[in-house]
């Protein structure tokens, strides 16, 4: 009896620190009108940059051996066939076809033309409450209800009028209406908060 006493006790104390870790970063608050716009904006005009995890396909025309896919590791690195090392995270697709041409043009080939196109984007993750919370493949012209349908659709204990995003680089999540006009970026981290009965 006294051990399933200190078993219950455990697993309660496990259960607050699970649900404080959830809590551990920080709330923005909402965002503003002006913020939402230029979310969506950016998801519609800016091209994104390579960030770790990305996969990219290079092509090298005229070069079968050079063309491929890589992956940029987590210092944001990506490793070529005779360019060596280069620097790809927080580049352009564009920015980085000129600095493989540059890198190329320099030490081996004579006007390379190089093509780089997105083979596969670094995942996003769902929590809190959707039937099925973790990480999933992400997709071009994904919405924040469509990542929660992916992830199961919400829980009857969820909030229904609003959802928390923290974007790569932000220190902490910010609130956004639950509308299929918020976009949903490569490596999002989507909290569907409970609401309150």
């Amino acid at each position: 009896m006294r051990s399933l006493s200190a078993s219950i006790r455990i697993a309660g104390l496990f259960c607050c620190l699970a649900i404080a870790g959830c809590e551990s970063v920080a709330s923005l608050g909402p965002a503003t009108p002006e913020e939402e716009r230029e979310l969506v904006l950016a998801a519609t005009t800016v091209s994104p940059q390579l960030q770790p995890g990305d996969k990219i396909k290079v092509t090298v025309f005229g070069e079968d051996r050079l063309s491929g896919e890589y992956e940029i590791d987590a210092a944001g690195f990506v490793s070529l066939p005779l360019a060596g090392t280069i620097h790809a995270a927080g580049l352009s697709k564009q920015e980085m076809e000129r600095a493989l041409a540059k890198k190329f043009n320099s030490e081996y080939l004579r006007s390379p033309k190089v093509t780089v196109d997105m083979s596969s984007f670094r995942p996003f993750y769902i929590l809190g409450e959707v039937a099925k919370p973790g990480e999933y493949p992400f997709r071009n012209g994904l919405n924040v209800m469509s990542a929660i349908a992916l992830a199961g659709g919400a829980t009857y204990r969820a909030r229904q009028s609003d959802v928390q995003i923290k974007h790569v680089g932000d220190a902490g999540f910010k609130e956004y209406r639950m509308s299929p006009t918020i976009p949903v970026s490569p490596g999002d981290l989507i909290r569907v908060p409970q609401r309150y009965f």
